[in-house]
């Protein structure tokens, strides 16, 4: 006994739609995506950020640019530190302090011979007495006015040796500082010229991803087309592009885009009788 099989197909311009659609479809996945031209890409430093990490590891400079102020500190402390401040022209000071002094004191002791003349004893013991005291007691008042004025110059001398001492510390502390600061300020211009052209390559990305992605979209919205004709129902067709996709994304929605069309076209078929 035959067998009789009624077969529905559907009008003959959907089939022509449902065929170019799988042919475009065959066309359009058989070569693999370009995904390198909207790979993501992360921009280069700025050449202000190269600037700001060669000053920070710089010997000298960033690192380790105390080292000159706290060695010269050194320099001013201990026994001998008050010595690059003592007055060159102490000494000259002191010789033509001294030399007043003994003029003085010369005439002193010409006054004893004076008085000594004018009471009888010119020559005596007692002038003699008088002699030796007078000297003794200038011989100690020289020395003593020449350890003051020593003592003078070395108390102004270590002061200043101190003073010169506080600065260099202060300045170790201030200089790094001041690196640090343009260090800072490098970095952060630099910062900023990178993120602006970080902007710039995920724009392009963007553009490059879209215009990839175009013929997918085009051909989903197609897809739904033809189904609505086939199905007699209205459809609806909702966009596969997003903003700023992550590369994981982009590899997911492509394969969602290719299985979504191939299982679409089978239930076409399916739909229509066709086996």
């Amino acid at each position: 006994m035959a067998v009789q099989q009624t077969q529905a197909l559907p009008p003959q311009y959907v089939e022509d739609l449902q065929k170019d659609l799988g042919t475009q479809l065959t066309a359009l996945t058989a070569a693999p995506l370009d995904t390198s031209k909207f790979a993501p890409q992360v921009a280069a430093q700025d050449q202000a950020q190269k600037d700001a990490y060669t000053m920070a590891t710089t010997q000298g400079q960033g690192i380790g640019a105390f080292q000159p102020y706290i060695t010269q500190a050194g320099a001013y402390s201990g026994p001998t530190g008050y010595q690059p401040f003592m007055s060159p022209y102490q000494q000259d000071v002191i010789d033509a302090t001294l030399a007043e002094y003994d003029q003085q004191a010369a005439a002193g002791l010409t006054g004893i011979g004076q008085q000594a003349a004018m009471s009888g004893n010119l020559g005596g013991g007692r002038e003699g007495v008088m002699r030796s005291q007078y000297q003794n007691k200038s011989d100690m008042n020289r020395a003593l006015l020449q350890s003051g004025l020593l003592q003078q110059g070395f108390t102004q001398a270590n002061q200043l040796a101190n003073q010169a001492f506080g600065q260099q510390q202060a300045l170790a502390q201030q200089v790094p500082q001041l690196y640090g600061a343009d260090v800072g300020a490098l970095r952060s211009a630099g910062a900023d010229q990178q993120a602006q052209a970080q902007a710039g390559l995920d724009a392009l990305r963007e553009q490059n991803r879209l215009a990839a992605f175009e013929p997918y979209e085009r051909l989903g919205y197609q897809q739904q087309g033809v189904a609505s004709i086939a199905s007699g129902m209205p459809g609806q067709y909702q966009s596969m592009v997003t903003p700023n996709p992550t590369p994981l994304q982009n590899a997911l929605g492509i394969a969602g885009v290719a299985g979504g069309l191939m299982t679409g076209y089978g239930d076409y078929l399916r739909g229509s009788g066709q086996q």
